[in-house]
């Protein structure tokens, strides 16, 4: 590998070690504070730390049916437990029930297609890099899980900011919404935005996880911020 080579791998090492840092951070959490919120982001970041990992091992030139199936599976379930992770901030208990549901019933659909669905490697892989597009199947049925996952993360942020401004909120909820993107392009044959996403969104989301008084305003009194229940 050249200097370029080293350069990406080494990249996708320091995603999966940032990813499985803040997953386990939020897993933790969801033990100490008995918090489902904290169990979802947990997980859904857990997902990512998978998804990029796996990057990694195919772009070694480790390819598999098997890690192809899980590739696309987690490109959905990645978004659908980061927004289940946000729900919190919307009061309708009836939406929230009805939404994990949904959601959870979804990402079991997904799971099964994704792993009963034969994924050709020399079709979705292309110098190491997984850019192939998934059966139209496995695309209709995920998009059922992005697209409404991202909407309900955008709208959870506007509604923790409306309630309560933070620096944290903003960030945390816009990394949330870039990974969903990425998520979402990937499904929509769009591949390599991704890639660019988990960057981003982490990025995002561990300064939105880390404390930064420096710039947070004081908390209006009413309503909860997407960084506190998240």
């Amino acid at each position: 590998m050249d200097a370029a080579d080293w350069g990406i791998a080494l990249s996708l090492v320091v995603l999966s070690g940032a990813l499985g840092t803040l997953a386990a951070r939020g897993l933790l959490r969801s033990v100490r504070e008995r918090s489902r919120v904290q169990l979802m982001w947990g997980i859904g970041l857990a997902f990512a730390t998978v998804a990029t990992a796996v990057e990694l091992v195919v772009y070694a030139g480790i390819v598999s049916g098997l890690l192809l199936q899980t590739y696309v599976f987690l490109s959905a379930a990645i978004v659908g437990m980061l927004s289940l992770g946000s729900t919190r901030v919307i009061r309708s208990s009836l939406f929230r029930t009805s939404y994990t549901v949904y959601t959870l019933a979804m990402c079991a659909t997904v799971g099964v297609l994704s792993y009963s669905t034969g994924l050709s490697s020399s079709a979705m892989v292309s110098q190491g890099v997984i850019t192939g597009n998934p059966p139209t199947t496995l695309i209709i049925v995920s998009s059922l899980v992005t697209v409404p996952a991202t909407f309900v993360l955008l709208g959870a942020v506007v509604v923790a900011l409306r309630r309560s401004w933070r620096w944290q909120t903003l960030m945390m909820g816009v990394g949330a919404c870039v990974l969903a993107a990425g998520g979402a392009l990937y499904i929509a044959s769009f591949p390599v935005a991704l890639y660019y996403s988990e960057f981003i969104g982490i990025v995002l989301i561990f300064f939105g996880l880390v404390s930064l008084p420096h710039l947070a305003t004081s908390p209006a009194p009413a309503g909860r911020s997407l960084s506190k229940t998240a």
